[in-house]
């Protein structure tokens, strides 16, 4: 008979035992390429979808994050593609107060990382398929597509190096908001009700060996229901944003730890 060990870690489905491990993996991405674009929209429309207690920070900005993972540890070598939607807010629970990033929705490529992100860390991971980025004549794209119909462009182009003062404003803007956040909220069984209800914050590690800035640009597609019958309604409400202001675009190459000893995935109150 076959029973839970209490030290151990467990994915569904358990009854098989507890996650695979392997002295060679770890939470290491060897070769990160992304791509960000992030813009300024209005922060009402943008606060329907915070939940409480969650609120928009000072800036209401929404940031889309491409990226290409590969050479990743834990899944032996292999990788995959990444778009995530965040909006930047701050936590404001009974026992503390974070400012960072809310996760609105991150669509991955790849099974694994989708169920380990939601069932462990609470990000709300979809699966949708992520065109490998091109590179012609300087200008960077990538586009995302589901039941075989696109949903969203990615754009950067008129690349250079950061000046020093980007570089400054950029670290002064992260200060104290290196905090990912996300809701991690599960149904009872058969849809309804809820089973786990709390909030999560994932932090991580980033090594940047090159960036770029230059002028980003994010086109959404209106679907329907026919279209794409599991996503459309998550789709549109983006496409519905609206861009008061878009900001200075980024591309960077280098490595990303999702592991950090010091600061691993955690409740948030």
């Amino acid at each position: 008979m076959f029973e839970l060990d209490p030290r151990a870690s467990y994915m569904m489905p358990a009854h098989f035992g507890p996650r695979p491990f392997s002295t060679k993996a770890s939470g290491w991405y060897r070769d990160v390429t992304s791509m960000v674009v992030s813009f300024v929209t209005d922060r009402e429309q943008l606060g329907r979808y915070l939940p409480s207690p969650f609120r928009v920070a000072e800036e209401a900005v929404v940031t889309i994050t491409y990226a290409c993972n590969r050479q990743v540890d834990w899944l032996a070598g292999n990788g995959y593609n990444l778009v995530a939607v965040s909006a930047a807010a701050d936590f404001i629970g009974e026992q503390e107060t974070l400012s960072g990033d809310y996760a609105l929705v991150m669509w991955e490529n790849l099974t694994d990382p989708i169920l380990t992100g939601r069932e462990l860390q609470g990000i709300p991971k979809v699966y949708a398929d992520i065109q490998d980025h091109t590179v012609l004549h300087g200008d960077w794209h990538t586009s995302a597509s589901h039941f075989g119909h696109k949903f969203l462009d990615l754009d950067v182009s008129n690349l250079r190096d950061p000046s020093e003062d980007e570089i400054a404003a950029d670290a002064a803007a992260r200060l104290g908001r290196d905090n990912p956040m996300a809701w991690r909220l599960y149904p009872g069984v058969g849809g309804f009700g809820e089973s786990i209800n709390e909030y999560t914050t994932f932090p991580s590690e980033n090594r940047i060996t090159d960036a770029w800035v230059g002028e980003g640009e994010a086109r959404w597609q209106h679907l329907s229901w026919e279209q794409n019958p599991t996503q459309f309604h998550i789709i549109n409400a983006l496409a519905d944003l609206p861009v008061l202001e878009w900001r200075p675009a980024v591309v960077v190459k280098g490595s990303t730890n999702l592991v950090v000893a010091e600061r691993l995935p955690r409740v948030i109150n």
